[in-house]
């Protein structure tokens, strides 16, 4: 007997998915794994809450007007099968009220983006905990968790209520999908029958292309002196800038080329002469950008956030072919045979001085083969097999309020 294709798999169900900012500078596992599942059902983004307070910076007061402009509005098409919309939350949460007041309207404002999306039988999907509250209440017939990442250490968040969110959120899911594996054992503790592995994809065939002769390098890179150290990403809390600045130092002669928005300060970095800040860019002109490095860096500071993470970046690094160095975390292990592993920002020095000569016949194309097979159309497969287990069969969804 065949297997079902995975979108008959779901049984005519749209979805419903929880993730991060759908117009964020930086593209994140959240975008990847809806872009695919909208090409197999019916889904409906549900930009949520960000996890911290917002503050009173110029660029956060607008997202929040943004935001809340957009909670009235129809549903938009941003691609076929894909619909998004927004729900902001009031952020004063222990305010009398608030907390009841932001579940009320968010399920009102979902159900109600559901019904002029045409989606009626669906499954609820969670990339981030702190929806988790709307889990089994918008009548759908099966809730996932994809959690990709341990977000009561992110800086700047409630970490107690988000701890509180994501536990009660693992112990709800159906399915309970996990990207890092140092949370694996934890989270199959909280729901043993239902959690499985399932780490991160990436999109090797864009990737790829940083190997193609025909892919042109960015005009600002075209000229910077070699070696390249590069970095794509944006730069967090969670990123090592006094290393960074470290490095760029003690090799003047070097170019170290960033790529991202930085959402902190780093007048160290714009003040040497060999770091070129290039800002966000789109994400389909990242392989230009990667084809420029000699090396490729991951400068994570060592904290729990790390230790935990699953990072994105490692597999779009191999998929272009590009030499990494990087600290160390479970996950980045798992590729030391492609990856140089380091411990303290001498031992970051001495790699990056082997990595950007590493140009031995066939290590680009080693460095690809290692995460050829980890597509994001692979990863969603998967995913959804799983989801076809556990999809009750002829199922019709009876709405809570």
């Amino acid at each position: 007997m065949t297997e079902p294709s995975s979108s008959s798999a779901l049984q005519g169900c749209g979805i419903v998915y929880f993730g991060n900012d759908w117009y964020a500078e930086n593209r994140t596992s959240s975008h990847h794994v809806a872009v695919r599942l909208a090409r197999r059902a019916p889904v409906l983004y549900v930009d949520s809450p960000g996890m911290r307070a917002p503050n009173a910076s110029g660029r956060d007061l607008r997202r929040a007007v943004r935001k809340l402009l957009a909670a009235f509005k129809r549903p938009t098409r941003v691609a076929d099968g894909l619909w998004h919309c927004t729900v902001p939350q009031l952020p004063f949460r222990r305010l009398p009220g608030v907390d009841a007041f932001n579940r009320l309207f968010g399920r009102w404002a979902v159900r109600r983006a559901l019904r002029l999306a045409g989606i009626r039988k669906r499954i609820s999907w969670f990339v981030v905990p702190h929806p988790g509250v709307h889990a089994g209440r918008l009548g759908e017939d099966l809730v996932v968790y994809y959690c990709i990442d341990d977000y009561a250490a992110h800086p700047g968040v409630d970490a107690a209520l988000i701890a509180q969110r994501d536990d009660a959120l693992s112990r709800r899911a159906d399915l309970l999908c996990v990207a890092p594996p140092a949370l694996l054992d934890a989270k199959r503790a909280l729901n043993p029958d239902n959690t499985v592995f399932s780490p991160h994809g990436v999109d090797v065939d864009l990737f790829a292309q940083a190997q193609d002769p025909a892919t042109e390098l960015p005009a600002m890179a075209r000229d910077l002196p070699r070696p390249i150290v590069g970095y794509i990403g944006s730069i967090h809390a969670w990123i090592d800038v006094p290393l960074i600045e470290w490095l760029a130092q003690q090799r003047p002669q070097w170019s170290f080329l960033l790529v991202g928005h930085a959402h902190v300060p780093i007048d160290g970095l714009r003040a040497l002469p060999n770091v070129h800040l290039a800002g966000s860019q789109p994400y389909a002109s990242l392989p230009s950008w990667s084809k420029a490095f000699d090396a490729a860096i991951i400068p994570y500071r060592l904290n729990r956030q790390v230790a935990n993470a699953n990072p994105l970046k490692l597999r779009e690094y191999l998929a272009a072919g590009k030499a990494v160095v990087s600290v160390r975390n479970p996950e980045i292990e798992k590729f030391s045979q492609w990856v140089r592993l380091v411990d303290d920002r001498e031992g970051f020095l001495v790699a990056l001085d082997a990595a950007v000569i590493d140009h031995a016949p066939g290590a680009a194309e080693a460095r690809i083969a290692a995460v050829a097979d980890q597509t994001w159309d692979a990863r969603v497969d998967a995913v959804l097999a799983e989801v076809a287990a556990r999809l009750p069969p002829n199922s019709s969804p009876a709405v809570r309020s």
